[in-house]
């Protein structure tokens, strides 16, 4: 590896990931909100999207600025 070449870390890429994901996952969530299934599941009253949505946007984006290219370790 030459001295003018930089790394990056996979964590970067994997927070990344886990980031839109939760915001696809949180967008259907709220998508339910307003407009609900015609046959709605058991437990649809404590809204799972939402949260696990809202729990892999919030990780993803801890991996996606912790491990950010250019940030010195």
């Amino acid at each position: 590896m030459h001295s003018d070449e930089r790394v990056i870390s996979i964590w970067f890429f994997i927070g990344a990931l886990l980031a839109c994901y939760g915001v696809l996952i949180f967008g259907a969530g709220i998508w339910t909100l307003f407009e609900p299934p015609a046959r709605t599941p058991v437990l649809s009253h404590l809204h799972a999207g939402i949260w696990w949505g809202a729990l892999l946007l919030v990780i993803g984006l801890f991996y996606s600025v912790r491990y950010r290219p250019g940030r010195q370790s």
